[in-house]
């Protein structure tokens, strides 16, 4: 699909098998920008349950209403849109958000990195893997549990720009509390230009910031550049129920009158913050994302957005949420098909689970989630990697294990090869009944290439595994990052460029006082 009109921009030191498979897994940041999807996508609803769904959206947003809360310049562009206004409360007629996005909204754009080989391409049939985001504690073998600050943020970054299997630098990957609240957006963001050389997100934490963001992208891809082209995307999450307040507003209309993309996500824990029911969840949400989609395209036609989701089950014990469970599954299912039909990239996914360390738990909820999001055709997957704890903590080792995911979600919707290599009819004939095909040509000519190979899982007998020094997922993840983090070589950039950045930096931090709010 094409741009909409109004768019034009698009084990052991020392030796033994346990070296090996670590030495496999150094800092490889070379491979595809993204995912292009050769597989059909699943779906759990056909046209008159997506109808029903789509109608039961336009019914809440014109019944019940979305509430704009302190900021009455968008409660006036609503009323001008023909939105009936009640206070902050907005009820919108039926069809209107869908006619703003649909006449304007692009179906798919670019966002551009400073290295043009690593340009993403969002919506249609491709897929961005994004690492995991906002989490305030980190989590390693060693030292545990405990605040993340500016070093593991700028650790992750490095993991991130390290392997082939993600495709975006992300935003908050962990949140640097050694930093004032107020400034520690410019580290941050500082962090993703310098230390990558992948695409990355801006601030959201209030209107100032996603300036702040933009600005220095401007410095770094040149005003211009920025001005006729995406070069960065940011979360923007609705308030759920039905509320868009006003950080999210402000920074929303930064970003898209800067023609930059925001990820438009409401965020529902069912039974908390939308009913406990697959349908009503995905009605509900739908209808908070038109809101925010349609609004932007009120703030700028054609500035890009993407229809994000984040939805998750309760424990009706402790009203903990819970993941990798089926109901979000389900949700995630209906939504992506919604943004197909509504004609935008998607947003959802990642390796959320509940798991407090790298555990079995985590592993397997994570893997669920992950698995769902690639069927169900998700274009910007955040959260992807590290996820921990509901999304509290990021941890080094599941960072390693959901990259391998990652990796695997590359292999599985590269599809089936039908070549005649993919074929293999010559090997057939070659081997003949009753033989074996570990030493046909076919075989060997296909040898490093023939199947997917996890850096982290081992798959040597007991035997062999025991004398590498007996080590689990946890431990060999562990030996993988710190290797990956000892290899790491930062990309370079042009002298001139780093040190306007940090100049603007410098001149930004000096005109107001360090805040925790």
């Amino acid at each position: 699909m094409a741009d909409r009109k109004h768019r034009g921009r698009t084990g052991r030191s020392g030796g033994g098998r346990a070296a090996k498979q670590v030495e496999r897994s150094a800092p490889v940041t070379k491979g595809v920008p993204y995912i292009t999807r050769k597989v059909p996508y699943f779906e759990v609803l056909d046209e008159e349950g997506l109808s029903l769904i789509e109608n039961n959206a336009e019914t809440i947003l014109q019944e019940i209403g979305v509430e704009f809360r302190g900021d009455t310049e968008a409660l006036q562009i609503w009323k001008t849109a023909g939105a009936d206004i009640d206070g902050e409360r907005v009820r919108i007629p039926k069809g209107l958000c869908k006619k703003q996005i649909q006449d304007s909204a692009p179906t798919e754009f670019t966002q551009h990195a400073r290295n043009p080989e690593r340009n993403v391409r969002i919506g249609g049939k491709n897929m961005v893997l994004v690492p995991a985001y906002g989490s305030p504690f980190v989590r390693d073998l060693e030292k545990g549990r405990r605040y993340a600050t500016l070093e593991d943020f700028q650790n992750f970054v490095k993991l991130a720009y390290s392997t082939p299997y993600l495709h975006h630098s992300g935003g908050t990957i962990c949140e640097p509390v050694d930093l004032p609240v107020n400034k520690r957006h410019f580290d941050m963001v500082y962090t993703h230009m310098r230390y990558s050389d992948k695409p990355f997100m801006g601030s959201v934490t209030a209107p100032g910031r996603a300036q702040d963001t933009v600005d220095m992208a401007k410095v770094l891809f040149g005003e211009e550049f920025v001005q006729n082209n995406t070069v960065i995307t940011s979360l923007i999450n609705a308030n759920s129920p039905l509320v868009w307040d006003a950080t999210m507003i402000g920074a929303l209309k930064v970003y898209a009158i800067n023609n930059q993309a925001c990820v438009v996500s409401p965020f529902c824990i069912a039974g908390a913050m939308s009913p406990v029911t697959v349908a009503a969840t995905a009605s509900q949400l739908y209808a908070e994302a038109l809101a925010g989609m349609a609004f932007a395209q009120l703030v700028n036609p054609g500035a890009p957005v993407i229809f994000g989701t984040f939805s998750s089950s309760m424990s009706m014990q402790s009203g903990a949420p819970t993941f990798g469970t089926p109901e979000p599954q389900l949700v995630l299912y209906i939504v992506a098909a919604l943004a197909r039909r509504l004609g935008v990239p998607f947003r959802s996914g990642g390796g959320l689970n509940s798991g407090k360390i790298a555990d079995a738990q985590a592993a397997y909820e994570a893997a669920n989630t992950l698995q769902h999001a690639m069927l169900a055709g998700v274009n910007f997957m955040l959260h992807t990697a590290g996820w921990l704890e509901g999304g509290l903590s990021m941890g080094y080792e599941k960072f390693i294990m959901d990259i391998d995911q990652a990796g695997m979600i590359h292999e599985f919707l590269n599809g089936v090869d039908l070549s005649k290599n993919g074929q293999a009819l010559d090997a057939i004939r070659e081997v003949g009944p009753g033989q074996h095909f570990l030493g046909c040509d076919h075989t060997r000519a296909n040898f490093e290439t023939a199947f997917f190979r996890s850096s982290v899982a081992d798959n040597n007998s007991f035997e062999q595994w025991e004398a590498d020094g007996g080590l689990d997922t946890t431990q060999r993840a562990n030996k993988i990052w710190k290797k990956m983090l000892n290899d790491y070589e930062m990309p370079p950039i042009d002298p001139a460029v780093d040190e306007a950045l940090l100049a603007f930096i410098r001149r930004r931090k000096e005109s107001f006082p360090d805040a925790n709010y």
